[in-house]
């Protein structure tokens, strides 16, 4: 009996795949700092494809596709129409937990590595990166401000596709800059890459950086939170002061 079952395990041993690649992943840096003069930054993600002894080559070439996304709020699109010379909000849809910046990179165009029903069930790409189950059952309507709100996001800049923003510097070894603008808010950002092969999955790597506030721009913001009713009562002197001193020197006599 003790015998059948080692016969049955070492079968099943044999029978599992094994995992012929692994995937490791870093950034160049952990965090980006806001400061008086900033602009912007860029991270990289360096990454190594890693196999096994066992593993031969594959007919498939390896695909690698970096999705950055930045701080989660609710994000609100708006559909406006003109009544003669005025235009009025018509109708709108909220997307709560929606993040506010959203980056994709690939080695080549997705189109190419897999097929449209497998990017939508993969969530590979601009428009399936957050496809929620529930997005499977929206309405025209809804899909249509879906596509809107990646339009709207792209036109500032927030969310950005690269079809060849992934660079393999040799067989195993790949690199993807990633752009932060200057309007991506502060909080944590995550970092999910992902190593395919004929469309199929092979390997996951995550990680994160952050963007925060350093110098004054913290102590502002830390003081406005902390402290809002001096924060406002100071603007406001503030303000009366510097009118106050305008009206001094540009004051003709």
């Amino acid at each position: 009996m003790r015998g059948l079952l080692a016969f049955a395990l070492l079968a099943l041993a044999a029978a599992a795949p094994a995992r012929a690649e692994t995937l490791v992943a870093a950034m160049s840096s952990h965090q980006i700092q806001i400061t008086s003069n900033y602009t912007g930054s860029q991270l990289t993600v360096f990454g190594l494809v890693e196999r096994d002894g066992r593993s031969g080559s594959r007919a498939e070439p390896h695909d690698i596709v970096v999705t950055v996304r930045g701080p989660r709020r609710m994000l609100l699109v708006r559909e406006k129409e003109s009544i003669g010379p005025v235009w009025i909000n018509r109708t709108q849809r909220r997307f709560p937990e929606s993040p506010v910046f959203l980056f994709v990179a690939s080695n080549r165009p997705i189109a190419e590595m897999m097929s449209p029903a497998m990017a939508e069930r993969e969530r590979v790409g601009l428009a399936n990166a957050e496809r929620t189950p529930q997005a499977w059952f929206d309405d025209a309507v809804t899909a249509r401000f879906r596509d809107s709100l990646v339009r709207i996001m792209q036109g500032k800049g927030l969310y950005d596709y690269r079809e060849r923003g992934v660079t393999f510097l040799s067989s195993a070894l790949f690199s993807a800059p990633v752009d932060v603008p200057a309007t991506a808010p502060t909080g944590t950002y995550t970092v999910d890459v992902v190593l395919y092969a004929g469309g199929v999955p092979l390997a996951r790597q995550q990680t994160h950086f952050e963007v925060i506030k350093t110098g004054a721009e913290q102590r502002l913001a830390s003081a406005a939170y902390d402290w809002p009713l001096f924060y406002g009562l100071a603007t406001v002197l503030m303000a009366l002061f510097l009118g106050w001193g305008a009206s001094v020197i540009f004051r003709r006599d």
